[in-house]
C-alpha cells in the first residue's frame, strides 16, 4: 500500500490532524461505553469467569498473570450493564490510568473496580484502530492533563466517557492503520519471543557447561572446587561523593546498583573487570564492566588468580542466587567480603577449557545483544509510525 504525506491540517485539542478527519468523544463513536461497579467481585476458588481488573491491561495487551475468577451469581451481577465480548476495549480509570486492551477472544470475563469498557460502533470505528488511537501519545497525553498530568491520578467516568478520539474518515484508511501497525506489533513480539528462548538457551548451556555436566570436544581433565578468595582477590571501591560526579563524564561510577549512579572523569579500576555489589537494594549482583570505571563504596572488584575473567563472570552470574543469599542486615542490605571469600567455586583446572566455555557464552551474550537492539530498532520504528498514522501526517489510502 502506497503511503502519501498528507496536507491540509487543522488544530485541535490534542494537536493537528488532516482536516478531513474528526476528532470525536469516545461516546460519539461506540455502541456503548460501560463503568465497572464500585467494587470488584469477589474472588471464587475454580470459578470461571474472568476478573478483568487494572494489572491485567498493560502495553495495549490483556495480561493472564495472576488473572482471578469468580462465580457465575457474581458474573450476572456484573455484567447487567454489558457482557463484555471480543473486539470491545478495556480501559483502566486509575492504578495506572489510560491503559487498554482488547476483551480476549473466548474469554468470559466481567469488570473490575476502576476498568470501563468501550463497544465500538462497527460503522464509526475498528475496534483495532480504537484501541491503536487510545495508545498514542496525543491521546494519552490528553487524558492526563484532563485529570492534573499524572498517570497515577483518577479519570471520572466522564473524563473516559467523552475522552477525544482522532477518526480518519474512511473504516477502509482506519482498517490500513491498524493493520500496519499490528504487523509492526508482530515483529516485535517475534523477536521478544526469539530473544526468551536464546535465553534460555543459554541459561541450559551455562547450566551444563560450568558444572562440568556437559564437557567440549577435546577436554578431559578434571574439576576442582576453591573458595572465590582462593581464584580472586576481593577489593571494596571507594566512595565518592554525587557532588564530585558530573554529567558528561566519560566513566560511570558504579556503587552498588545494576547500572551506573553517575560519572565522573577518572576511573580507579580498569576495563574487563567482574564486580559485585556491595550493598543496597542489589546488593549481590554481579557485573561484568567492560569500560574503565570507578568502583564505589558500595562495589567489589574482582581480579582473577589464575583463572579467565570472562570464565569467573559466567561462574559467578551462575551462581547469582547463591551470592544473592550470602546478604544480611534489613534496612540497607550488603554482602560481607568475607562470605564472598568463602563461597565455594566449581571450576575446570585446564584454563583453556575455562577459555572455551567463555567463549561460546560470551557468543550467546554477543546474539542476545544483537538480538535485543533489533527489538528495540523495532520499538522505536514502531512508535514513528504510530506518531506518523494517528496523526495523519502519513496517510496509508
Amino acid at each position: 500500500m502506497q503511503e502519501k504525506v498528507s496536507s491540509g491540517f487543522k488544530q485541535t485539542e490534542i494537536g493537528m490532524i488532516p482536516e478531513d478527519w474528526d476528532l470525536l468523544p469516545a461516546e460519539e463513536i461506540c455502541e456503548l461505553v460501560v463503568d465497572c461497579k464500585n467494587r470488584t467481585p469477589p474472588v471464587v476458588e475454580g470459578g470461571e469467569y474472568a476478573v478483568a481488573r487494572t494489572p491485567n491491561v498493560k502495553n495495549g495487551v490483556f495480561v493472564y498473570d495472576d488473572l482471578r475468577f469468580t462465580d457465575a451469581a457474581s458474573f450476572e451481577t456484573w455484567t447487567a450493564r454489558a457482557v463484555p465480548k471480543f473486539g470491545d476495549v478495556l480501559i483502566t480509570r486509575e492504578a495506572p490510568l489510560g491503559e487498554v486492551c482488547l476483551v480476549p477472544k473466548g474469554l468470559k470475563l466481567c469488570l473490575g473496580q476502576r476498568m470501563m469498557m468501550y463497544r465500538p460502533d462497527p460503522r464509526k470505528t475498528v475496534s483495532d484502530y480504537l484501541l491503536c488511537a487510545l495508545l498514542s501519545e496525543q491521546v494519552q497525553k490528553n487524558l492526563r492533563v484532563k485529570i492534573g498530568g499524572s498517570t497515577v491520578g483518577h479519570a471520572k467516568v466522564d473524563d473516559i466517557r467523552f475522552l477525544k478520539v482522532p477518526v480518519p474518515p474512511t473504516l477502509a484508511e482506519q482498517r490500513a492503520i491498524a493493520e500496519a501497525l499490528s504487523d509492526a506489533d508482530a515483529r516485535i513480539a517475534a523477536l521478544e519471543t526469539l530473544i526468551a528462548k536464546k535465553r534460555d538457551l543459554k541459561q541450559a548451556a551455562m547450566q551444563q557447561l560450568l558444572t562440568g555436566k556437559s564437557r567440549l570436544p577435546g577436554f578431559s581433565g578434571g574439576w576442582g572446587v576453591k573458595r572465590l578468595g582462593e581464584i580472586a582477590s576481593i577489593s571494596k571501591g571507594v566512595q565518592m561523593h554525587s557532588s564530585q560526579l558530573r554529567e558528561g563524564g566519560a566513566v560511570p561510577h558504579y556503587n552498588g546498583g545494576t547500572t551506573p549512579s553517575g560519572y565522573t572523569d577518572l576511573p580507579n579500576t580498569p576495563a574487563e573487570t567482574v564486580a559485585i555489589s556491595e550493598g543496597g537494594n542489589s546488593c549481590g549482583f554481579v557485573h561484568f564492566i567492560s569500560t574503565p570505571f570507578w568502583c564505589g563504596g558500595h562495589c567489589y572488584a574482582l581480579r582473577p588468580i589464575g583463572v579467565g575473567k570472562k570464565w569467573l563472570y559466567f561462574e559467578l552470574k551462575l551462581r547469582q542466587a547463591d551470592i544473592m543469599g550470602l546478604r544480611v542486615g534489613s534496612g540497607l542490605p550488603n554482602v560481607q567480603k568475607s562470605s564472598l571469600a568463602n563461597l565455594e567455586v566449581q571450576h575446570p583446572n585446564d584454563t583453556e577449557e575455562q577459555a572455551a566455555i567463555a567463549e561460546i557464552l560470551s557468543d550467546m551474550d554477543a546474539e542476545l545483544a544483537a538480538l535485543d537492539a533489533e527489538a528495540e530498532k523495532a520499538r522505536t520504528i514502531k512508535q514513528g509510525m504510530m506518531q506518523n498514522l494517528l496523526t495523519g501526517k502519513v496517510r496509508l489510502v
